[in-house]
């Protein structure tokens, strides 16, 4: 890795874990030294998906990427300098000829042969389904091409994307590295064969439904039962998540009618819980009547908290732009991006603006140093102590509303009741349990 990309790995990884309340690693994690690899993922968050693997990822990926993205002022010089590969869709281009794409094949198979790794996102472009789409066979044929050209020990592994909230700042992400497969050419259908591994793989890593009221429901149900089992990570409970989803088609054949109950008792307490502005979590800790966790704050965290009221007024109207940009669109999958490249672009400008003000207004060089401090400073710790008086909130919440604590408390037992039947039910016919 050259030491510019290494820099822009850096810069988005800082970007990210900015973006992003928490991203959890988890699976098998490739290693720096990792070769001859195509990675493949799932794509529900347009330019968030790469970025998460690239900055993450231990070793040197190169991604493949639609073509027109090429065309966007700004970001040729970025995709340049990520060793990206354009790559032609028949939907941008409809008289795209048929071996368009022929010469990116050659260059992706060398590349491989020579070690390298790439990324691939093989339903082709970002969505807004709550399940994954065909995958295409183009990763599973680079591979095949590789190896035409006499490249040995080439890989290929599956990368698990989940959101909470795939759309907000803030949310939490899970990045979840399947298990490494050999491609072997010579095998039967081994195009067709790989594609459906990668498949395979992937499903085994995400959540999917119906529709993205029946995915949030299964993911709620998942919280439930991870609050009431001790507190898991975020990652663990995307995997009691897939336990729960693989429950609920079971228990849908055999038991439609507690099926019904079970998500109709569960969706009646999610939207009061919704309503009260709490989450389960504190009602969890309610029922064992455990005092709220303390999250250890450093000491810097309370000696700069006077910055925190500053940050917030110097920074407001760009803290806007990227929600007015977001919602410029009905495409859910592009708003994390929008969000991210418009709070950059915005940020940037209005510090800058802020530092020039400031190197007229202040009468020396000790105040205009303590003035570049403030303005580049006080936006972190007012993003800090925000979050912390949301949970402060929530937590006078509990404390101040008794009576809907109850009834919430009430709506909650039913539905980890019913939970609890369903889970003996689906044990008791040799289906896999939900817990992880």
């Amino acid at each position: 890795m050259t030491p510019a990309r290494r820099t822009l790995r850096a810069i988005f990884r800082a970007l990210v874990r900015l973006y992003f309340r928490s991203i959890e690693e988890v699976g098998e994690r490739p290693s720096a030294a990792t070769g001859g690899r195509v990675f493949v993922s799932n794509h529900w968050s347009a330019l968030i998906d790469p970025i998460l693997v690239l900055t993450h990822a231990p070793c040197d990926i190169s991604p493949l990427a639609k073509s027109t993205l090429w065309n966007i002022p700004g970001l040729t010089w970025l995709l340049d300098l990520a060793n990206a590969v354009p790559v032609v869709r028949r939907r941008d281009d409809p008289n795209k000829p048929a071996g368009a794409n022929d010469e990116i094949f050659e260059r992706v198979a060398t590349h491989l042969a020579r070690g390298g790794n790439v990324l691939v996102f093989p339903e082709g472009t970002s969505h807004n389904e709550p399940q994954m789409q065909r995958l295409k066979t183009g990763a599973a044929r680079m591979l095949a091409r590789a190896a035409q050209e006499g490249a040995i020990g080439l890989t290929f592994q599956a990368v698990g994307l989940e959101f909470d909230e795939r759309h907000a700042f803030r949310s939490r992400a899970v990045v979840a590295y399947g298990p490494v497969r050999a491609f072997d050419l010579h095998g039967e259908g081994a195009i067709e064969a790989a594609t459906n591994q990668m498949r395979a793989d992937l499903e085994e890593m995400v959540v999917e439904a119906g529709s993205w009221e029946e995915r949030r429901l299964v993911l709620f149900i998942a919280e439930l039962l991870r609050n009431e089992e001790g507190g898991l990570s975020f990652a663990d409970a995307v995997k009691l998540a897939q336990g729960v989803e693989r429950a609920r088609d079971e228990l849908r054949a055999r038991d439609p009618e507690l099926a019904a109950n079970v998500e109709n008792a569960t969706r009646v307490y999610l939207e009061a819980l919704e309503a009260s502005g709490l989450e389960d979590e504190q009602l969890a800790r309610e029922g064992t009547s455990a005092r709220p966790r303390r999250s250890r704050l450093h000491p810097l965290g309370y000696a700069l908290a006077p910055l925190a009221p500053v940050g917030v007024v110097l920074y407001w109207v760009p803290y806007q732009v990227p929600r007015f940009v977001a919602r410029r669109t009905d495409e859910i999958d592009q708003h994390s991006t929008l969000k991210l490249g418009a709070g950059l672009v915005a940020y940037s400008i209005w510090a800058a603006l802020l530092l020039t003000a400031a190197y007229f207004v202040t009468p020396g060089r000790a105040a205009f140093a303590l003035a570049c401090a403030v303005i580049l400073v006080s936006p972190f710790v007012a993003l800090f102590w925000l979050e912390r008086t949301e949970g402060f909130a929530r937590a006078l919440r509990v404390v101040t509303e008794r009576r809907r604590l109850v009834e919430l408390a009430h709506k909650r037992a039913t539905a980890l009741e019913l939970l609890g039947r369903a889970r003996q039910a689906v044990e008791a016919v040799g289906a896999p349990p939900v817990a992880p």
